[in-house]
Formats: structure tokens, C-alpha cells, sequence
């Protein structure tokens, strides 16, 4: 079976919707929403930047920027696992929790025994995690948000219990090589996250595997019908998310040396905000890594900001949550323009 029979032939993102003729100014104007949607961001971004340097002169110097990508790699490599999740028509808030569980097992195992097998460990539970809540989504037909909130306060309630509440710290110089060692002078998390957004670039947009996750999330009946294992590709999308999530705590264990299994509570809402600001479609079958790299950048900025004007972090909670309601609503906009167009 050929990649183009298999799957089902989508509008995507930047694609114009066939129909009627429609009067050269209204197809203007729907061409130049199109265009805010898909760059809207980039220039909201770049805004950021000019008001991150007014604030702090040395915001673009090269070290100081690989020091905002390095703190934001843990949240940029659980974000590209969530971007698969929220393309193929899932929701995933049990993130945190993977994220929080990874951390703890890989400084338990680590203090015990090897890094490397607590690396292991904890990138396996992680994968193993994310299987369940595939498993709940695609072949129990639960509701992917009653799932997944239901899983996060399992996870969370399971690694409280194991680690009794306690943070492990790990002596171990190798255990921070991940979080907070260097290749060259570049962080080797950054190095990390360019490589998880890369590979990830190239599994949506390059490999059949990819369109299948569109086509499913576009439409899983038609799918279906054309003969893409939709479960199957719903499903590993929850395993992939599990993975990187768990990528992401070992790195945040890693960077600080300790794991504990209270942290991660607004990983959840975080990688949400940055695929969702990106202009990724809560509704499904539409989105771009690249975007979600947007949308990642667009919070580190907003992040530094808030810590140049000593932002009280209740306050950060609340532009980022109303930055989220923002993003949806505009899509959900753009949307109801073209069905009614």
C-alpha cells in the first residue's frame, strides 16, 4: 500500500480551502488571515525580543541566550511529544507527572546503582507511562482529558509514595552532565532539544508515520476507511509523549542534581501554552514542530521579561493562562470564518 492510499488527502496548515469562486477582496483578505495565523506569532515573538532587550541590554548576547534555551529545554523537549499528542486529536495533561516520576527514578537509580541505568530506568517508565494513557485513549475510547487527569494523579500519588515525599540528591558529577554540561560551549540540553525538535521535524512532516498522525487527527473515520491503524497511531502518540516527558524530568533531575516528585505541577499547562501559541489546532489534523518551537521561545522570552520586572509568579499563572485562552480563541475565529466562508 502506497504512503499517498493510505492516508486520506487533508487540508493543512497554509492550505487554502477549495469551494466556490469567491470576490478577489473577500479571498484577500481570508489569504492575509491565513498569514496572521500561520506568522502572527513570529512577529509577537519578535516584539519579545525587542522589549527583552530595552529591559536588559545583554539579552541577544550568545551566552546569555544558550542560558534561556538551556532552562527552557526540559519544557521544549516534553512540548514536542505533546505537539504529536494534540495533531493526531488528543490531549495529554499527565505530562507533569511523567515529567516529576522521571526525574525521581533516574536520581534513585542513579544514586544506587549506575547514571546511565538510572537514565534508562526513568526513560522507560516514562515510555511505559505514556503506553497507558494510549492504551485508555485509543482502545478504551476514554475521553483523552478524563484519562490523562486521571493518570496524573495516579502517577503523582505513586512517586509521592515511592519517594516519601523526600528528594533524592545525587552526588554523582555525571548525573548533571545532562542538565548542566557543555559541548564546545553550547549547553548539551540545548543540544538536546535541537536534536528532539529535529527528529521530531522530520517524523511529522517527512515520514509516513507522520501523515498518518494528520490524518487521523483531521479525520479518524476516514482514516479508518483508507486503512490507517487509528488506534494504533493514537495510541503511540501517548507513548511518545510519555518518552519525552520523561527526556524532560531527567534533564530538570539532571540540571539541578536532585529529583522529587513534587515538581512538574505546571509542566502540563506550559507545553500546552507553547503548541497552542505556536498556532498548533486544539481541534486536530493541523500543526508544525516549527511552530511549536515558536510558541516555545515566545514563553522563554516572556519568562525573562517577567524576572527583569520581578513579576510576582502568580501573576506569570495568569498571562500565561489568558495567553492560552487568546490562542484558542483566534483559532477557533479563523475556523468559523472558513465554515462559513
Amino acid at each position: 500500500m502506497s504512503d499517498q492510499s493510505a492516508t486520506p488527502t487533508l487540508t493543512g496548515a497554509g492550505d487554502a480551502p477549495t469551494g466556490p469562486a469567491q470576490p478577489a477582496g473577500r479571498r484577500a483578505g481570508d489569504v492575509a488571515a491565513r498569514l496572521a495565523v500561520d506568522y502572527g506569532m513570529v512577529a509577537v515573538l519578535v516584539g519579545l525580543v525587542v522589549v527583552a532587550t530595552v529591559l536588559y541590554s545583554g539579552f541577544l548576547a550568545p551566552d546569555n541566550l544558550l542560558i534561556v534555551l538551556s532552562q527552557s529545554a526540559p519544557l521544549g523537549v516534553a512540548a514536542v511529544g505533546m505537539t504529536f499528542v494534540i495533531i493526531a486529536g488528543g490531549f495529554d495533561l499527565s505530562v507533569g507527572a511523567i515529567f516529576a516520576t522521571a526525574g525521581t527514578i533516574a536520581a534513585k537509580v542513579s544514586m544506587d546503582h549506575s547514571v546511565a541505568l538510572g537514565i534508562l530506568a526513568a526513560l522507560g517508565l516514562g515510555l511505559v507511562l505514556g503506553i497507558v494513557n494510549g492504551v485508555l485513549v485509543a482502545r478504551f475510547n476514554i475521553n483523552p482529558f478524563v484519562a490523562t487527569l486521571g493518570t496524573t494523579s495516579v502517577y503523582a500519588g505513586g512517586i509521592l509514595l515511592y519517594s516519601d515525599s523526600q528528594p533524592y540528591t545525587v552526588t554523582k558529577m555525571s548525573f548533571m552532565e545532562l542538565g548542566a554540561g557543555s559541548v564546545a560551549g553550547v549547553p548539551l540540553s540545548v543540544i538536546v532539544l535541537m536534536a528532539v525538535f529535529g527528529v521530531g521535524a522530520v517524523l511529522l512532516h517527512k515520514s509516513t508515520y507522520g501523515r498518518r498522525v494528520f490524518s487521523v487527527g483531521g479525520n479518524a473515520e476516514a482514516s479508518r476507511l483508507s486503512g490507517v491503524p487509528v488506534r494504533l497511531v493514537r495510541g503511540s502518540t501517548y507513548a511518545l509523549s510519555g518518552l519525552l516527558a520523561a527526556l524532560g524530568g531527567v534533564m530538570a533531575a539532571s540540571r539541578l542534581g536532585v529529583g522529587q516528585g513534587d515538581v512538574g505541577a505546571n509542566l502540563a499547562l506550559d507545553a500546552i501554552a507553547v503548541v497552542v501559541i505556536g498556532g498548533t489546532s486544539l481541534a486536530g489534523g493541523e500543526g508544525r514542530i516549527w511552530r511549536s518551537g515558536v510558541g516555545l521561545l515566545i514563553l522563554a522570552v516572556l519568562d525573562n521579561i517577567f524576572f527583569s520586572l520581578a513579576v510576582d509568579s502568580n501573576w506569570q499563572l495568569i498571562t500565561k493562562g489568558a495567553i492560552v485562552v487568546l490562542a484558542v480563541a483566534a483559532d477557533q475565529a479563523f475556523r468559523d470564518r472558513w465554515s462559513t466562508a
